[in-house]
């Protein structure tokens, strides 16, 4: 398994909108054929990105209470957020480029 951070209902507030840089949370869970599709660019932009924005996974199976806080419905959805506020969200399967461009604009 790769060195992805993973978040839960319990630690998420502290390490996603208390988070010091900017954040891209990837709600999944494991039944959900889409998700498996955006994982691999997940975890590479989780590499080229590690220490400018901090992405992380948060599986809604196990972490019920997040996602409707979000307004959550379908998955895969991308938040991102910086200062601890909400900026962006993606919902559905996007190719990386597609992602990356997001994050860029977080920098």
């Amino acid at each position: 398994m790769s060195d992805m951070l993973y978040v839960t209902d319990s630690t998420f507030d502290d390490e996603i909108l208390k988070s010091d840089i900017p954040a891209m949370v990837d709600f999944w869970a494991e039944w959900c054929g889409p998700c498996k599709m955006v994982a691999p660019a997940i975890e590479e932009l989780a590499k080229e990105y590690q220490g400018k924005v901090k992405i992380a996974k948060m599986n809604v199976d196990e972490n019920r209470q997040t996602a409707p806080r979000f307004g959550i419905r379908n998955i895969p959805t991308l938040l991102f957020f910086k200062n601890g506020e909400l900026v962006q969200t993606v919902i559905g399967a996007h190719p990386k480029s597609h992602i990356e461009e997001e994050l860029k604009k977080l920098l």
